[in-house]
């Protein structure tokens, strides 16, 4: 059986839809529905919709930021910096459903070419719900960073930040 999956421009008719997703993927991380249409008003190249069999299945939010300046949890970000010098994946996230497709990995490798046709010299993130072995995948290294602990720790204990060089 072949599924039709496709990754798409994310839209703000999609926001309910990314809010349920991360109702589901994500219930311990629990972000308002301004902070998606957020990320999505300010940086739209970096926000997707996963469809399978037309059905939203995932999502990516991410943007330009400042290297080891993590925005908060739940936090709306008012305007992206003008001196950002990294792309930052803030949540991707797919349902059970969209899980061993292949769609991860194909949303990671878009947003890093993208990350580097802008001139980004790295990629960072969060790493949260035990998805560190995935990142490594990618190219990611987790960085010990003191100074971002308690920010880490607002996420959960095991939160690593996780850098992708070029």
């Amino acid at each position: 059986m072949n599924i039709a999956m496709h990754w798409r421009a994310l839209t703000t008719l999609d926001l309910p839809a990314v809010e349920a997703i991360a109702a589901i993927v994500h219930p311990t991380f629990p972000e308002d529905t301004a902070v998606f249409a957020e990320r999505q008003r300010l940086y739209p190249e970096g926000t997707r919709l996963l469809e399978l069999d037309g059905k939203p299945s995932g999502y990516i939010l991410s943007h330009p930021w400042r290297f080891a300046e993590l925005p908060a949890l739940n936090a709306l970000l008012g305007v992206l910096p003008a001196d950002a010098d990294t792309y930052y994946l803030h949540d991707l996230a797919l349902l059970p459903s969209a899980r061993g497709t292949g769609a991860a990995a194909m949303i990671v490798g878009d947003m890093l070419r993208h990350a580097r046709a802008a001139g980004f010299a790295n990629v960072s993130l969060v790493a949260v719900n035990g998805s560190l072995p995935f990142w490594y995948k990618h190219g990611f290294r987790a960085e010990a960073r003191p100074e971002l602990a308690d920010k880490l720790n607002s996420y959960e204990h095991a939160a690593r930040f996780m850098v992708r060089r070029f």
